[in-house]
């Protein structure tokens, strides 16, 4: 409806005023937040008064002659300085049922002549422990973004950045040594930084006899390495289990270590040092971002010639690139609020828009029980895992919640809300909507009466419905394409 009422306001425009579209400026064509002002509401008028030179209410007035001759409008009315009101006739408003009854599940799906090979990348937590509640929200965000573009033709990969190279990777093996260890008599410092959680227990509990062989001795650096990996393994089948209860396939995981071993990190290396864009001094190798936007140069390799994490994320976008995406779609928590502009600086460096890269930052979600709020710490072990949630509340409660606030507004997720069976709990509303519509067709159906449903509405009367409830049933219905 939004699209065929844009239209004839441009036809009226080129019209009255001789202007075709590529000279009309920006206007809107909006759904008011009181119906009094009519189902759309447009400032064309005021828009077009400077460039036209002539009054807004004189233009409005042309324009509501023109659209008043339309089939698809009631009425329209002039408001205030110039807002054009269009009230849609009911028998227009009717289309929209013939139009979903035709298109069926396809509803709202469209080709789109700009479509592009898009990568989202989103969850991409520390293989270093179970996902815990929080990293929910990431993942039903990134989930449901994907669907979206999907449904408008865009080719999606879902990608899990997987941190499996580093110190906090080293940690993780570490503990998992001193729960060997322990395990056997041997008495041992657990080790700083270390991860508490029983399931690293569990990963000690699960070590081939190949690499056990150490004890009680201390592991060699090979030995601590085959343990890093195998602990890395574990968690990330953890973490694909969680996903897919919470109804989320990957496409890819890709890992950050291979990303070193393959020699990527290297070519990004020659590629900036080729732009000269790289610093050496006091020890260590600078990108110089501030060249970019961003607000000054950063550290690429440390004096004691390890990289940071910055350098891998680099060669890993300049590698997204590689790949063929066209669209970048980075799902992160705020805290990395910062990080945005460096690395859009490196894109701009190694040739790219800076502009294909997006970034949704999610604002922090607590969890609590009954407006209690439930205290979590990782390296303690204390932690409420997404897997708890999604057992405890379903599957569908779980992401319908993550998705009740803007990824940038805080949320609180109440557990006991999420479960209770009252009109207090939103998808409890959901279901039992659901629920009634069910029983009234089975209903229907034992008294064999005919109920007409919506892949009738080609052939039946559409008239009956002028109740103002089912007309903005239908006003609703009509503006998910929009």
């Amino acid at each position: 409806m939004k699209g065929k009422l844009r239209k004839i306001l441009f036809d009226g425009i080129q019209k009255h005023f001789g202007l075709i579209e590529q000279q009309i400026p920006d206007i809107s064509l909006e759904i008011p937040n009181q119906q009094v002002h009519g189902d759309f509401a447009s400032n064309a008028a005021m828009v077009l008064a400077r460039p036209l030179r002539r009054s807004p209410i004189d233009i409005a007035r042309n324009l509501v002659d023109y659209l008043n001759e339309s089939d698809l409008v009631d009425r329209v009315e002039l408001a205030g300085p110039g807002f054009i009101n269009i009230f849609v006739r009911k028998e227009a408003w009717y289309e929209t049922l013939v139009h979903i009854a035709r298109q069926k599940e396809h509803y709202g799906q469209q080709a789109n002549d700009s479509t592009q090979n898009v990568l989202i990348e989103f969850v991409s937590a520390n293989p270093t422990g179970p996902l815990h509640f929080g990293h929910g929200r990431g993942a039903v965000v990134g989930d449901v973004l994907a669907n979206l573009l999907e449904s408008q033709g865009h080719r999606v990969t879902r990608e899990y950045y997987v941190n499996d190279a580093g110190l906090q990777v080293r940690n993780l093996a570490r503990s998992v040594v001193y729960h060997l260890l322990a395990g056997h008599g041997v008495e041992i410092d657990f080790p700083a930084d270390g991860y508490r959680g029983e399931y690293v227990k569990t990963i000690a509990e699960q070590l081939p006899k190949d690499l056990v062989e150490f004890v009680p001795n201390e592991p060699t650096e090979d030995q601590i390495q085959g343990i890093e990996s195998f602990a890395i393994g574990c968690m990330l089948e953890n973490i694909k289990e969680v996903l897919d209860l919470c109804g989320i396939c990957m496409q890819k995981y890709s890992s950050e270590r291979e990303l070193v071993e393959s020699g990527r990190v290297g070519q990004m290396f020659t590629e900036l040092e080729s732009r000269g864009v790289l610093e050496k001094r006091d020890g260590a190798t600078w990108f110089a971002s501030d060249r970019f936007g961003d607000e000054k140069p950063r550290v690429l390799i440390k004096s004691d010639a390890s990289h940071t994490y910055f350098a891998t994320d680099i060669a890993y976008h300049f590698d997204k690139i590689k790949r063929g995406y066209e669209k970048l779609i980075n799902i992160w928590g705020a805290d990395h609020d910062g990080y945005v502009a460096r690395v859009k600086a490196s894109l701009q460096a190694l040739d790219t828009s800076p502009d294909v890269l997006e970034v949704i930052l999610l604002q922090m979600v607590s969890l609590s029980r009954d407006g209690t709020p439930v205290v979590m710490s990782k390296r303690g072990g204390h932690v409420i895992t997404l897997r708890e949630v999604i057992e405890e509340v379903g599957r569908d409660a779980t992401r319908f919640f993550f998705l009740m606030r803007k990824p940038d507004s805080q949320m609180e997720f109440d557990l006991e809300l999420a479960k209770r069976k009252s009109m207090d709990n939103p998808v409890y509303y959901v279901q039992y909507g659901h629920a009634r519509l069910t029983s009234i067709l089975a209903k229907a159906s034992d008294n064999q009466l005919e109920v007409p449903l919506l892949s009738d509405a080609p052939r039946i009367d559409l008239s009956l419905l002028d109740l103002p409830e089912e007309l903005g049933i239908i006003k609703k219905m009509n503006a998910f394409e929009d």
